[in-house]
């Protein structure tokens, strides 16, 4: 891949200077659930993101994604929305060589650090992604496609007046719904108690998913998501974890 950090950088660049206007032509902001923020970048990451990009990473495109041809056989595809530094995704791939995964995380060294990880486990069934989630649901991944989604851990924007940037919304829910497989399942998990209402209240308002929680709200910790640096701080902080595991009707 030519220059894949300079790459990467202009699609980043891109994300942010999207510009949207109004009917009449005025600048339309566009509300975003994520920060772009770069942080250390060691050489080992972006060596690495740089010499497998070609293999592991997929650039954003405006057609669908073919995921036989990406992977090179028929099995289910599940999409993780910002894995972070990527440790729990590689082990989740690695424990299921049946399943495709991919990964979508706007953090440039986590991005390095999950291929570094996915390159020294050998794992194969294993793409990521550098680009805005919503764009590429919208114009990357066709319907029908996805076998499941999880979204661990994100932004919980905990103050009132920043709760519209939290991504799990209705529309979001309208966005990934006719993404899913008949059957497909739908994983969030978050640390902050008010977020986990939040999501619990937008996933019941949808009437094409299912709670799989017998009392109708959070199902116990499952012990095929691997725990996680950030969940076992917030563990050792006094943090409860609200896991919701919803499936497509």
């Amino acid at each position: 891949m030519q220059d894949n950090q300079t790459t990467l950088a202009d699609q980043k660049r891109k994300t942010v200077e999207t510009v949207e206007l109004t009917e009449d032509g005025r600048y339309k902001r566009k509300v975003r659930s994520f920060t772009l923020r770069t942080g250390r970048f060691s050489d080992y990451q972006r060596t690495m993101m740089n010499e497998n990009w070609a293999t592991l990473g997929l650039n954003f495109q405006k057609s669908f994604f073919n995921f036989a041809e990406i992977f090179g056989n028929n099995n289910p595809v599940i999409l993780e929305i910002g894995f972070g530094m990527g440790k729990s995704l590689v082990e989740m791939a690695l424990a299921n060589p049946d399943k495709n995964y991919i990964g979508i995380e706007v953090h440039t060294p986590g991005v390095g650090a999950c291929i570094a990880n996915a390159i020294e486990n050998n794992v194969k069934n294993l793409r990521v992604i550098c680009h805005d989630a919503v764009e590429i649901l919208q114009h990357c991944i066709p319907d029908h496609s996805l076998a499941g989604l999880q979204l661990f851990f994100p932004d919980p924007w905990h103050k009132a007046r920043h709760h519209k940037r939290r991504i799990v919304q209705p529309a979001f829910l309208n966005l990934i719904l006719p993404k899913l497989t008949q059957g497909a399942f739908v994983h969030f998990a978050t640390d902050w108690e008010n977020y986990a209402e939040h999501m619990l209240e937008v996933l019941q308002q949808e009437s094409g998913l299912q709670n799989t929680s017998l009392s109708n709200d959070f199902i116990p910790r499952p012990d095929f998501r691997p725990l996680t640096k950030f969940e076992e701080r917030g563990k050792r902080l006094g943090h409860g974890v609200w896991d919701l595991y919803f499936t497509k009707i």
